[in-house]
């Protein structure tokens, strides 16, 4: 009987135990972990990827997930201790700024604002494409038996201008359609017995018309949110569109520079450095902006300055222009999502070598989609090479606020005239014969676009002469390096 009574007493404690642990875990308050507001007016981003899952333990400055917005890549981290209960985005999911991004079981007391509230139904009925189609088909059934005639807006012109009921005519087409030709016949302008598909109106046989043929969509079409770097490239170029744009185009013999490339390429790569002609493009753009800073410049949002990136002040028909001394060359890149345009700082500063690794740092972030903001600032003049991809001339749109871009297309081994004018004698026993000689050169093909408004075409061709002529001669451009 005792021992009865004890094993009783135990379960009873053992039952109230496990309910207090319950009721304990119940009660621990669950807060919702927002998004909070990045800056430079983002309102929402894209969820790239998450570094947690439901039921996982996190700490302060834990990794949370990556977002994307339309100008930089940010990697969102922990401000709580607890256990992750939620997950309010899928991977490429959008987020708005002052939403929830998770839930988190914390222990101790948090401020009523941050524990998450409860989701309400929502009463709104959504169709689905079934019964939207069942509707269509319902309403067409409708309108087949309601009398109403199947015919176009011409042959019902047709019809009102003979005086004719179209319930009076025999339809020949697809569900008894009235085609023009039905109408024809009933007024007696073509015999009963013609056919469209016949060649002669005379004929008492038909000739038999081919089967009708039935064409199936392969796929429902697929509607792609617009994400990411696309969007920003989507309201730049809304911006460039207001730019009245000036072209000019050169041809450019760069036989110095492949032969200086091939003699520095495993040189860099002892450095670890990947050499390819960019950091030679860029570099010459940076020599001749110092002989032409008009065009290392921004427009201010009224169009009222223009901001030269110089390292003097002056002023021009009272307008003032700020001038600075950087050259933040920026470099248009193809990335897996969208075209991004991030920029070089201080090239002005940097060696050969050095614009080479700054230009693998970004094409490397660029393949992760992971190119921070203070790569997509303050740039003040754009290179485009579309010849890494094909082509040779382009008509490159000018990246707001800038003034002038570049596009570079691809070299190419041409034949072109000897540029010294050399000549070959060919000498037989009639006569004498001179000839041009013929040689094969790389040749490239660039194309400058320069804002029309603040840019004229002779300064634009003097720096496409300018930047010729370092490409051309290389010597010169190391000649200058610092």
């Amino acid at each position: 009987m005792m021992a009865a009574r004890l094993l009783g007493t135990s379960s009873r404690i053992a039952k109230f135990s496990r309910h207090f642990h319950t009721a304990k875990a119940a009660f621990l308050p669950v807060v919702q972990f927002k998004l909070s507001d990045i800056g430079e007016g983002i309102a929402e981003v894209q969820v790239k990827e998450w570094y947690v899952k439901e039921g996982d333990t996190i700490s302060q400055f834990d990794k949370v997930c990556e977002v994307q917005s339309d100008k930089a890549a940010v990697t969102i981290s922990s401000r709580y201790d607890g256990i992750v209960r939620k997950l309010y985005h899928d991977v490429d999911g959008m987020a708005r700024v002052g939403q929830a991004l998770i839930d988190v079981e914390v222990e101790g007391n948090v401020e009523e604002d941050e524990k998450p509230k409860k989701e309400e139904k929502k009463g709104a009925v959504t169709s689905t494409p079934q019964a939207s189609k069942e509707s269509a088909t319902s309403a067409s059934e409708s309108s087949a038996s309601d009398g109403k005639v199947l015919a176009t807006p011409a042959v019902r012109r047709l019809a009102m201008e003979n005086k004719v009921k179209l319930s009076s005519v025999r339809g020949s087409g697809k569900e008894g359609r009235v085609l023009k030709e039905d109408v024809l016949k009933f007024l007696g302008q073509v015999p009963a017995d013609h056919s469209s598909g016949s060649t002669n109106i005379r004929t008492t046989h038909q000739a038999p018309l081919p089967a009708a043929k039935s064409y199936e969509a392969l796929k429902e079409d697929v509607a792609v949110p617009i994400r990411g770097y696309t969007r920003a490239m989507i309201k730049t170029m809304t911006e460039a569109l207001k730019i009245p744009h000036f072209g000019y185009n050169d041809e450019i013999n760069v036989d110095a520079l492949v032969k200086l490339r091939g003699e520095l390429k495993d040189f860099a790569k002892e450095r670890h450095v990947k050499l390819s002609y960019m950091p030679f493009f860029i570099k010459a753009a940076s020599l001749a902006l110092f002989e032409f800073p008009g065009l290392n410049a921004t427009t201010d949002d009224k169009l009222e300055n223009i901001i030269h990136k110089v390292s003097t002040s002056i002023m021009v028909n009272t307008q003032k222009l700020i001038l600075k001394a950087s050259h933040n060359i920026c470099l248009a890149m193809d990335t897996p999502g969208g075209l991004v345009v991030p920029n070089i700082k201080n090239c002005e500063q940097r060696s050969i070598f050095e614009i080479a690794q700054e230009i693998t740092r970004l094409m490397e972030a660029g393949k992760r989609q992971q190119i921070g903001r203070e790569d997509l600032v303050g740039g003040t003049f754009t290179l485009s090479n579309i010849g890494a991809i094909g082509g040779t001339y382009a008509s490159p749109v000018i990246f707001p606020p800038q003034v002038a871009i570049g596009a570079i297309g691809a070299i190419e081994r041409l034949p072109r005239f000897d540029k010294h004018d050399n000549v070959q004698l060919n000498i037989n026993c009639f006569l004498e014969i001179y000839l041009f000689q013929v040689i094969a050169a790389n040749v490239i093909k660039v194309s400058w676009c320069a804002d029309h408004r603040v840019v004229d075409g002779a300064t634009m061709a003097r720096f496409g002469n300018r930047w010729k002529f370092y490409l051309e001669h290389p010597s010169a451009m190391l000649a200058q390096l610092k």
